[in-house]
């Protein structure tokens, strides 16, 4: 079994209390802010690039009480996932133990997708000061 299948596809082993959930959920924390930080910092970066490409080449300052605020929000929404985990094991029963890996999978997912969205659109703006090169 490769460390990504164990990592996205194992459900709680153990007998699935409290303790287990939260316990398999803040095992991958790491590894999950790890990422999304680095799709964070890519995406800085690009707009940075995009930024500085010609025509009208624009000064860079980076948000950085709002990159803080992402990586806190982000956090908080990664807190969700054991809270529904558990809800759900409590509503429906232990029928649904694989949720935890499936909402592991989805969350991660979208935050990644969410890290990079910033990219396209720097890309977007760029596109629209060469176009203006012509229109204008």
């Amino acid at each position: 079994m490769t460390a990504v299948t164990r990592f996205f596809f194992t459900p709680v082993l153990e007998t699935p209390t409290v303790f287990a959930v939260i316990n398999w959920w803040e095992s991958r924390r790491m590894v999950y802010n790890t990422a999304v930080g680095a799709m964070g910092l890519l995406s800085l970066a690009a707009m940075g690039f995009f930024a500085v490409l010609p025509p009208h080449a624009e000064n860079v300052t980076f948000p950085w009480p709002a990159v803080l605020a992402y990586g806190v929000l982000a956090n908080l929404c990664y807190s969700l996932g054991p809270l529904a985990e558990l809800f759900i094991r409590r509503v429906w029963g232990e029928r649904y133990g694989v949720i935890g890996p499936v909402l592991l999978r989805y969350g991660f997912a979208f935050s990644i997708g969410l890290s990079l969205l910033p990219i396209p659109f720097a890309a977007l703006g760029w596109g629209i000061r060469i176009v203006r090169l012509f229109i204008v």
